[in-house]
């Protein structure tokens, strides 16, 4: 296992990260979690075994049964392991029970806290935006939970840039612990974070832990345009609509040309490529059996060609949309001077 910064912090983590939202029983906007406590108690410790030591949750995965399950499996193991975990989605009927204002980030970290059997997080992300709470509110919550010990590190998910790099100057101005860690969508078949979230990530040392990295499991290669709808496969059921399935057939052709030059899966060689990116500290795996585990740790023994790698980017990258089509028309000499 190989392991970077968590952004411009100070923690290590593993360049893999175990994904929990298969944890318990229930369904979360959609999703369909079906792993057991034993199930996974065999997966963390394959995950662990193999290196892992990064391990992602959420309050509503498996409506709160994914944190403690974690909890139960980890209890044991917490001083060897990083805990991240996510909140602002609704976790009750009161219309106060939902968002990142002060009163639910601090019921929701203590909640948390409970179902993780710790007393301490390591990592806690805003897991969506609140379009009402005042900036300064939520901020200075969090800053109460880093001081008081029981959050190690803050970040933001699913954030637009605008908002994450106002909220991350407002931390300089008012001297708190900053945002380190990112989490959002990015793979080959979905690179719009590419826009303005990395950039502004780069910028203010925010690493970036992936989500999705396979595009709900297209990136496997097992759907092609002669079997769209391969039997008890997620896209069947859970399907965000995140990228072009057309497009995503053609790339999985090129991805399959590059794999059997490694002797490897089309699986492999999607992870391996997001592990190239300077902004990725963490890509998550979610995994439902020990042998796609296996499959998803196979990218670590990739080392894909520049040739590779601009093959790949060619096929998806995004056409440049305004303002970034005038800031094209700069002058060269300086456009040219910014590349190197």
């Amino acid at each position: 296992m190989k392991y970077k910064q968590l952004g411009n912090s100070g923690l290590i983590v593993s360049e893999l990260c175990l994904g929990t939202m298969t944890f318990g029983q229930g369904e979360h906007f959609g999703f369909q979690s079906t792993i057991d406590e034993k199930k996974a108690a065999e997966l963390v410790d394959s995950a662990i075994d193999n290196g892992i030591n990064f391990f992602d949750t959420a309050d509503g995965y498996g409506n709160g049964q994914s944190e403690i399950i974690l909890g139960k499996v980890l209890n044991k193991k917490r001083k060897d392991v990083l805990i991240t975990t996510k909140l602002s989605f609704r976790t009750g009927e009161q219309a106060f029970n939902a968002g990142v204002n002060s009163k639910h980030i601090i019921e929701q970290c203590h909640n948390s806290l409970k179902n993780l059997q710790t007393d301490y997080l390591d990592v806690l992300l805003l897991h969506n935006d609140d379009p009402i709470t005042p900036i300064d509110e939520t901020l200075k919550a969090l800053e109460n939970l880093v001081q008081q010990g029981k959050v190690r590190y803050i970040g933001f998910s699913n954030y637009q840039a605008w908002k994450a790099a106002a909220m991350t100057q407002r931390q300089k101005d008012l001297h708190y612990s900053p945002f380190v860690a990112s989490q959002m969508h990015y793979s080959i078949l979905n690179r719009e974070v590419e826009r303005e979230i990395i950039p502004m990530s780069l910028h203010y040392g925010i690493g970036m832990m992936v989500w999705s990295p396979l595009s709900s499991g297209f990136l496997t290669g097992k759907y092609t345009r002669d079997n769209p709808n391969p039997k008890d496969s997620r896209l069947n059921n859970f399907d965000l609509g995140l990228f072009d399935r057309e497009l995503g057939y053609t790339v999985i052709d090129k991805l399959t040309e590059i794999a059997k030059r490694h002797n490897t899966t089309v699986t492999a060689i999607s992870l391996s490529w997001l592990l190239t990116k300077k902004v990725v500290s963490s890509v998550i795996i979610g995994v439902s059996k020990t042998e796609q585990l296996k499959e998803n740790l196979a990218c670590q023994e990739i080392q894909l060609s520049e040739k590779e790698i601009s093959e790949i980017d060619e096929l998806t990258k995004l056409e440049p949309k305004y303002p970034a089509t005038f800031i094209n028309l700069q002058d060269p000499i300086l456009l040219n001077a910014k590349t190197k």
